[in-house]
């Protein structure tokens, strides 16, 4: 990952627009022709998969140092857009795994860096975060996993929900108390590495709205050991302050997926309010179609400049949670106007399944459920608006 606070020298934005040239090409050509049938099948994309795997891009925010590419905040946000833009499952097959990276990159031990980063940036390891639990999503101080040290091991006792990458990835960043009795609560939080082995249960895949193709599990830890020198950091109790360093990202990465699903949800607007003509002319030309059209233009671009403001600081290693909530907030809410307004600009074919326009209005609501709802995002907002304008 680029250091936060490095500037991006000229050399490293001409090599990160070259992998955004990379990315596009390989969207149109390996994702975009297979996107609908696999979507539709619920089908996961381990062709997609393995050829991400040889574009490098799971290391792509990974330190060179590692074996990755070190983009910026910026240019990761750039290709989580445009994934998005053509099949929106893709960008999550990435995020989960880059923020489980990114905690180790940020807050691991030298060794755990040396050993696990470089496994992360070729996909050997790749997988996510096990945060969620079936009574626990917002408040995370609420988990009830349990990892009980037992000489250099940690036997870890529990249950996940809504985990992704969790059934064909083979890693995770997993989320735990070690001092069930700790106050305030969070002191008894700790972040393990956790690879699968023996009591590490893939309970069930779960059935989605949308979001399809990728695979969101359920899992069940029973007596499952973990070695002790996979405690992120080596130090028990700074769990969650690693977990919700890693947020701001996801946060970033779930706005970018936003911008994205507005864009596409825009694009085939435009091209089918081209091409449908009732009354006469093409319903471009019919000034309801138009006011339409010109809010949902308005809200990508806007969307897009809240995520660009977020990334950058991130990149400069600023405080951005207030950033990454607003980018979060607004682009994810666009995503679901766009998609909704692209549904009844095409009328009866945007409710049919031969277009894409339908999984737009499937994919949108994730957005402003995943990474820490709406609800709290504004809440978010609201605390640092005050905290940074004290009266």
């Amino acid at each position: 990952m680029t250091q936060k606070g490095t500037p991006v020298t000229p050399e490293q934005q001409q090599n990160e627009q070259m992998i955004l040239d990379s990315v596009d090409r390989f969207l149109e050509a390996e994702v975009r022709p297979h996107a609908h049938r696999l979507e539709a099948a619920d089908e996961y994309p381990q062709a997609i998969v393995d050829r991400m795997k040889e574009l490098g891009l799971f290391g792509c925010i990974i330190d060179p140092e590692y074996g990755g590419f070190g983009l910026s905040t910026t240019t990761y946000a750039k290709i989580i857009e445009r994934m998005s833009v053509v099949w929106m499952s893709v960008s999550g097959i990435l995020n989960s795994h880059l923020i489980m990276a990114a905690a180790v990159q940020r807050s691991g031990t030298e060794a755990q860096k040396r050993h696990y980063l470089p496994k992360f940036a070729t996909g050997e390891l790749r997988g996510g975060v096990g945060l969620t639990e079936p009574d626990c999503g917002t408040d995370l101080q609420a988990i009830r996993t349990v990892a009980v040290r037992d000489g250099d091991h940690y036997v870890v006792n529990g249950a996940k929900t809504w985990i992704t990458n969790s059934l064909y990835g083979n890693t995770l960043a997993l989320l735990v108390k070690t001092d069930p009795q700790a106050q305030p609560r969070h002191k008894g939080m700790s972040l393990f590495i956790a690879e699968k082995g023996p009591g590490f249960k893939v309970e069930r895949k779960l059935e989605k709205l949308g979001y399809r193709g990728i695979d969101t599990c359920e899992l069940v830890f029973e007596d499952y050991r973990i070695p002790a020198d996979r405690l992120i950091g080596g130090v028990e109790g700074k769990g969650l302050q690693q977990v919700l360093s890693g947020l701001e990202l996801g946060r970033i990465n779930v706005a970018a997926r936003g911008v994205g699903v507005a864009r596409a949800a825009l694009q085939d607007a435009v091209a089918y309010a081209q091409t449908r003509k009732t009354f006469g002319k093409p319903i471009c030309e019919h000034q309801a179609i138009q006011l339409k059209l010109g809010e949902m233009a308005t809200r990508v671009e806007a969307s897009r400049l809240l995520v660009e403001s977020a990334a950058s600081a991130y990149d400069r290693g600023d405080r951005c949670d207030m950033e990454a909530g607003m980018a979060k907030y607004f682009a994810t809410e666009s995503a679901m106007e766009n998609a909704l307004e692209c549904m009844r600009i095409h009328g009866g074919y945007g409710y049919s399944k031969e277009y894409n326009v339908e999984r737009y209005f499937r994919d949108a609501p994730l957005l402003l459920i995943g990474e820490g709802t709406n609800e709290m995002q504004r809440i978010i907002i609201a605390k640092q608006l005050i905290e940074r304008n004290p009266a």
